[in-house]
């Protein structure tokens, strides 16, 4: 079975974009959080990063989406039915998490009285929201980021259980 779960792939494409997701992610977890233990200078500069982290992880994350609807993914192994519903569901939550983070932190963003920009690049559009808007959309994506995590950490068990518990060779369809 495992050979046969090496051979049943993700796509180049896919896996390159899942692993350059899940880093991204990664940093906005860290930064996220860690930002509100720094000195005021360092808070602003590592958030934004963050900001520009964030419309970087929201266009590839379109991407990566389109990517999904246009290639079928690999079977999974026989397991019960609870498990694929729960994989599934992981899996399009992540999804819809990985665009509504970034629009919630987008509208956060544009409530403020400071430029946004694309690592100093080029400045990014402000969106027309008032700062009630705004602070709905800083409590919703907080709540989300949260949520974020807890189904990163659900979906790298459930990796672990797979390689490790199950040995049924899973983890092959998205590694190199």
């Amino acid at each position: 079975m495992m050979e046969e779960m090496r051979q049943a792939r993700y796509t180049v494409v896919a896996r390159w974009l899942h692993w350059i997701i899940a880093l991204l992610v990664l940093w906005q977890a860290y930064s996220g959080v860690g930002h509100e233990f720094m000195p005021r200078d360092q808070s602003r500069a590592v958030m934004g990063i963050h900001v520009s982290v964030g419309i970087t992880t929201l266009a590839l994350s379109v991407l990566r989406w389109i990517w999904r609807l246009m290639h079928k993914p690999p079977p999974l192994p026989l397991m019960p039915e609870w498990q694929v519903r729960l994989a599934h569901t992981v899996h399009w939550t992540i999804y819809a998490l990985l665009i509504l983070l970034p629009l919630t932190g987008w509208i956060f963003v544009s409530g403020a009285p400071f430029p946004m920009s694309w690592f100093g690049m080029f400045d990014w559009p402000k969106l027309p929201v008032g700062k009630d808007v705004a602070d709905i959309a800083h409590g919703g994506h907080i709540v989300m980021g949260l949520l974020m995590v807890a189904l990163v950490l659900l979906h790298v068990g459930a990796a672990l259980y797979h390689q490790f518990g199950r040995k049924d060779g899973l983890i092959w369809r998205m590694l190199w």
